[in-house]
């Protein structure tokens, strides 16, 4: 145990036991858990990338691309649901890896869980100010267009005149909002998200139904559009390029782990929270990816922020484009809710291992939320929003989330051989079978992401390998404890 400096299970759960005043609040029941699943499940990747993968990767059969990514994500869900029910503290798959592998391992996945639920939370809030663009401009008002692009990218005014952006103002400031209602708590904070997860499930399930009977074979004709030659372009590795794009929409149940150490009866409540919110979702992006590229050609939703607009157009539905727009615009608030959430839980955990500054654990002495970290985080996203193409940073959170799910399954194979004895509430069956087809399932995915995605997380882990070596390591709590 010392070579690695594991974090020992005993510890883990004397703090989940733990219900001092400086601990987070344990207010969630499985109902809210499962809400906060389809809230943050049900968002960007659904209305925006779905869009995206089938006009440059997939076409219509970026349907396939939501089977393979579900394939994946149900291998991963249950190995998280069985860590989930015998590990109930925060942290998530860096808690996980910190009791499995050792400490190296855990801050790696720590780090990468900073790059999946930051860039996440960005993703969200570009695509909440591309659909409010769209929302408003039906109305006839048009915000300073300059103010809602990032510097890097190029547009086509109103005018016809491409220009370069400054900053995406409206995504900025949906994240600094929602920061601030997650530093007042996660029971108002999940009550909110309760109803706006209602609203959201209700648009989706509208679509489908009325866009259903206007259809168009045509658009579906070829199923899978003919390889281009480049890899990722249409045909079978198209369908995995596509499935490693959308694979961002499934993170949800990985951020439902995260706020284990505020839920009552976590071992119970945890596995129904994980399992039921991605069973219900992939049913929904399934059928919804299916009307959507039925109801217009694929090759529409290039380049759109906003792909179900363009769907709707294809309707004589036309007058609920702006319902179904509101609710979007009011739903996407509640996924850079749960991002930011479980951003801050993670680094709670590390910090509360001496592996970060003591900022990132402090708790409000009223809310009992890591509230200077909300701040901090607040911040650094907004800042990333505002100046971050869509597509970057997309491409970013699927490669990070899919590192951490090979890492929660390869834990779940190895504590059942390391620990066979340990309570599990919730046990992953086939084992070593599942996780090993949750890893190779989540690497060829990894695969199929672009260079450039790659380097970015390759320098990310450089960053944060730094990080450790120069902060983390000397100030581990673990490792001086095992070194007495």
């Amino acid at each position: 145990m010392k070579q690695y400096y594991k974090k020992p299970l005993a510890w883990l759960l004397a703090e989940s036991e733990d219900d001092s005043a400086k601990t987070l609040k344990r207010t969630l029941n499985a109902f809210q858990l499962t809400m906060l699943g389809l809230g943050v499940i049900i968002g960007a990747g659904l209305f925006s990338l779905t869009g995206i993968a089938a006009a440059n990767h997939a076409g219509p059969a970026v349907t396939l691309s939501f089977v393979v990514a579900a394939i994946g994500c149900a291998f991963a869900g249950l190995c998280y649901a069985e860590f989930a029910s015998m590990i109930p503290v925060a942290g998530s798959a860096y808690t996980y890896a910190y009791t499995t592998m050792g400490e190296l391992f855990a801050w790696i996945i720590g780090w990468d869980l900073v790059l999946e639920f930051s860039v996440g939370a960005a993703t969200v809030s570009i695509s909440w100010s591309n659909y409010l663009v769209k929302f408003l401009d039906n109305y006839g008002i048009y915000l300073p267009e300059r103010w809602l692009h990032s510097p890097f990218e190029t547009f086509v005014a109103h005018n016809g005149e491409k220009l370069s952006g400054i900053m995406n103002l409206p995504a900025a400031l949906v994240v600094v909002l929602m920061s601030l209602i997650l530093i007042r708590g996660t029971k108002g904070s999940a009550i909110w998200n309760a109803i706006v997860v209602s609203l959201k499930v209700g648009v989706v399930l509208v679509f489908i139904a009325l866009g259903w009977n206007y259809i168009n074979p045509a658009n579906h004709v070829p199923y899978i559009p003919a390889n281009t030659g480049h890899f990722g372009d249409f045909g079978v590795s198209g369908i995995f390029r596509g499935a490693g794009i959308v694979f961002f929409v499934f993170l949800g149940f990985d951020i439902i782990s995260t706020a284990a150490q505020e839920t009552k009866n976590p071992r119970r409540n945890m596995p129904i929270g994980i399992l039921g919110s991605l069973a219900i979702c992939t049913v929904l992006f399934i059928l919804f990816a299916h009307v959507m590229t039925g109801l217009a050609p694929y090759k529409e939703f290039k380049d759109s922020g906003a792909p179900v607009a363009i769907a709707i157009a294809h309707t004589p539905y036309t007058w609920l484009g702006q319902a179904i727009l509101l609710a979007i615009i009011v739903g996407y608030t509640s996924v850079i809710l749960v991002d930011l959430l479980g951003q801050s839980r993670v680094f709670y955990a590390m910090s509360k291992d001496g592996l970060l500054p003591k900022i990132f654990s402090d708790i409000h002495p009223r809310y009992r939320t890591p509230w200077k970290s909300n701040i901090l985080f607040c911040v650094f996203i907004s800042v990333f929003a505002a100046f971050v193409p869509l597509k970057v940073v997309g491409e970013m959170t699927s490669i990070g989330t899919l590192l951490a799910f090979v890492m929660v399954c390869a834990g779940v194979w190895i504590m059942r051989y390391t620990m066979p004895d340990a309570p599990r509430a919730f046990r992953t069956p086939l084992v070593p079978l599942v996780p090993i087809l949750g890893i190779i399932s989540c690497m060829a995915m990894m695969v199929s992401l672009p260079l450039d995605t790659w380097l970015r997380l390759v320098i990310w882990m450089a960053i944060g390998m730094a990080i450790y070596y120069a902060y983390g390591k000397k100030r581990s709590r673990v490792r001086a404890t095992l070194n007495q």
